[in-house]
């Protein structure tokens, strides 16, 4: 019973304050809490589908699927719309859950605009780092063979991992976060492709704009607690007395 009690207050440290914000937000609010994450889910659903359709097959990938061998410009492009391209090769069902739960998730405790800064941040790090890897060469540190560059880049799960480890960092959820990361470590370490490295980029750069944020907050409040002591009296010397 002890290891149940001490399992118990672990999972409520843990998961406690996020379950609270995303249960207090569904209650009141219910679906109108999670708007951009159902448009995300519909638009993820409705490109799957048709990009399995003969005549949607060409137009999305024209659209809205990177390699590292289109252009640059092309690529930036066309980043934005690959967040919602799933990948042919996997079960579509798969992918429609992640942005559900981890959009969701992410859109009541980060806010909807942070949420798809750090969605296309993400996606964008991967993209980039294809083309930084391919450049390298797989014999260079973090290299890769230059057939990835006809490699469709990974769709929304880069997406999917920094909001997840971004969440986890806000809430100090560090186990969970760190279950994320060994997961995609793991993921590379018995399916070596294009896809696992995409993920480190994008746990990488979710890793950087949480220390950013880090570093401004503590900035503002160094500055907070400077301008308090010093509210007091303008100067060192004592006050006047009339």
């Amino acid at each position: 019973m002890r290891a149940v009690r001490a399992l118990g207050r672990a999972a409520r440290r843990e998961w406690g304050p996020l379950w609270t914000t995303v249960r207090t937000a569904l209650a009141a609010e219910r679906l109108r809490a999670v708007p951009m994450t159902l448009a995300a889910v519909a638009l993820t659903a409705l490109v799957q589908v048709v990009q399995n359709r003969s005549w949607g097959y060409g137009p999305v990938q024209t659209l809205g699927s990177v390699r590292a061998e289109d252009p640059l410009w092309a690529a930036l492009l066309r980043t934005p719309l690959s967040l919602f391209v799933p990948a042919l090769d996997l079960p579509v069902w798969g992918a429609l859950a992640q942005v559900l739960l981890v959009f969701g998730i992410a859109e009541i405790c980060l806010g909807r605009w942070r949420t798809l800064l750090i969605a296309y941040v993400a996606t964008l790090a991967g993209t980039l780092y294809a083309r930084i890897g391919i450049a390298v060469g797989p014999d260079g540190f973090l290299g890769l063979p230059g057939s990835d560059a006809l490699v469709v880049d990974t769709g929304p799960s880069a997406a999917v991992v920094a909001l997840a480890v971004c969440v986890c960092w806000v809430y100090r959820a560090w186990f969970t976060g760190g279950l994320v990361i060994a997961a995609m470590v793991a993921e590379i370490a018995l399916k070596d492709n294009l896809a696992g490295k995409e993920h480190l980029a994008a746990i990488a750069a979710a890793l950087a704009l949480c220390a950013a944020r880090a570093l401004r907050d503590g900035r503002r409040a160094r500055r907070r607690q400077g301008l308090g002591e010093g509210a007091g009296t303008r100067s060192g010397a004592p006050p006047i007395k009339s």
